[in-house]
């Protein structure tokens, strides 16, 4: 439920009577689909199956069951009520697999919220093959990885020895963390790049603004790049929520990189946020603890775009339904694209715009103004000449040493927020926190003031001014929010009130 796991308890009682098998306790269609491939995986691997009146329960009745992960507990299940296998042997174990019709297993989905059930429980558990790397994440859980139904219940029995599998977390951790991105390979665009350095550094989400080929794609894709390396505990939460999902590999256990998520614009609300008839996690806890892309952001539907409002302020999606409410996370960094116009050559020095105003106006209203000022950076990013596409005496700055810098303004936000539970960054700061730690001088005061009347930015446009301030602040190593950080801070927001006037 949600990203977490229940453990259920699979009673199997054979009576007299005509043959039949009946599987109750809200099984959705995979579940009851189980008792063909249970059939079959049973008689193929030299078992008998009985002929008699077959009951399933899976307990508790109240929870809605999914998936084939029944399987293979089921088919167990049979053989310890036919004596075919001693039922004093399961008892310890947590057991799940998906039977092919042969007796051999595939992998499953959600192996590791069920590992960390497991541990929680301290049980044992048995699972496929191909989901050993992702259980044994979880220290201190001893693993059994089986291939079939056959080699599962001959070790039940006793016969064979299945020897645990344990894996170095932290040699799995280093080897999967290169991007193969770089901020080298991106010509020019220094304004560009400064912004997202802020962004990174704060956690600000960003909107990048300019013509078709100028590279805001190119930018955007990688800014996670720059981000501070994920800590294991937060490569644990992603992963959590991409193995409910099912996007965990058999080769790397564990996502040790910044997720970077770019979902087409015809998506739909339920796909973004999550939900749908049996819930699952969408795009935005998907990119959880990284990036999520919207490119061309005018071409999304604008109910799509609205519901975006709470995850971005709370960092968590709550779905609720008649029977259940469901908590996702989704703390992550909103980057957005978009060009100036529907032609997309407003204010281009190459080419001339061939829109009409009211063309322009309704083009930008499909974005809302409350969805604009929860976007801290708005950010102009020009087309490039000839001459700087092919400039090779100022080589670009690589990701490592831009990540450094960010790293190091991570480092006193960290300090800075040690007792605030929910705060980790400038950019999640409230109320409070702007008010205690963004204090101006009278100098910043009167040009803050003059920029709000002017602009005629909204109070929340003024809240994230200060938040970028203090983040601009942080990567200069200054306690004090000076002047010229207002001013550079000021240049990101107004883009939005002044780009197309």
């Amino acid at each position: 439920m949600g990203v977490d796991a229940y453990l259920i308890k699979v009673e199997v009682d054979i009576s007299k009577g005509l043959p039949s098998f009946t599987t109750v306790g809200l099984p959705d269609t995979a579940v009851k689909e189980a008792k063909d491939r249970v059939f079959s995986a049973i008689k193929n691997s030299g078992y008998s199956f009985p002929g008699r009146r077959i009951t399933v329960n899976l307990a508790p009745a109240h929870l809605k069951k999914e998936g084939p992960s029944f399987d293979l507990p089921i088919a167990l299940g049979i053989l310890a009520a036919t004596d075919q296998l001693p039922g004093e042997s399961l008892k310890r174990f947590v057991i799940v697999g998906e039977l092919s019709l042969d007796g051999s297993l595939r992998r499953v989905r959600g192996v590791l919220p069920l590992a960390l059930a497991c541990k929680e429980a301290g049980l044992d558990l048995i699972l496929p093959e191909e989901n050993k790397r992702e259980a044994s994440v979880v220290e201190g859980l001893k693993v059994y990885p089986v291939t079939s139904l056959d080699e599962t219940a001959r070790f039940l029995k006793g016969e064979v020895c299945i020897s645990t599998f344990q894996m170095d977390i932290n040699s799995e951790f280093s080897v999967s963390r290169d991007y193969g991105l770089d901020f080298s390979d991106v010509k020019g665009q220094q304004f560009a790049k400064r912004a997202l350095e802020v962004a990174a550094s704060g956690g600000h989400n960003v909107l990048l603004i300019g013509p078709p080929g100028s590279g805001k794609t190119m930018l955007a894709r990688r800014l996670p790049t720059i981000l501070p390396r994920m800590s294991l505990e937060e490569s644990l939460e992603t992963t959590k929520v991409h193995s409910v999902i099912g996007l965990v590999s058999s080769t790397n256990a564990l996502i040790a990189t910044r997720p970077f998520r770019s979902p087409h614009h015809t998506i739909s609300d339920i796909a973004l946020i999550g939900g749908g008839t049996f819930p699952r996690p969408g795009e935005v806890s998907l990119a959880h603890n990284g990036i999520l892309f919207l490119d061309e952001l005018p071409e999304f539907h604008r109910n799509v775009l609205e519901v975006l409002r709470q995850p971005l302020e709370d960092g968590m999606v709550t779905i609720a339904r008649a029977t259940t409410s469901l908590t996702y996370p989704s703390h992550f960094t909103l980057v957005a694209a978009m060009n100036p116009c529907p032609c997309g050559f407003y204010g281009s020095a190459i080419r001339e715009c061939t829109c009409a105003p009211f063309q322009i106006q309704r083009y930008l209203s499909k974005i809302s103004g409350p969805l604009l000022d929860r976007i801290d950076l708005h950010v102009e990013v020009p087309s490039l000449n000839y001459h700087d596409l092919m400039r090779r005496d100022s080589p670009s700055e690589p990701s490592e040493k831009i990540r450094q810098r960010v790293e190091q303004a991570r480092s006193l936000q960290s300090l800075r927020f040690k007792r605030t539970r929910r705060v980790h960054c400038n950019g999640q700061m409230e109320s409070k926190q702007i008010k205690k730690y963004c204090t101006l001088n009278h100098e910043g005061e009167e040009l803050l003031s003059s920029a709000i009347q002017r602009l005629n930015l909204s109070a929340r446009a003024y809240d994230r001014i200060l938040k970028v301030s203090r983040t601009i602040a942080d990567l200069d190593d200054s306690a004090q929010v000076k002047p010229e950080h207002i001013a550079e801070a000021i240049q990101y927001r107004s883009l939005d009130r002044n780009f197309w006037s």
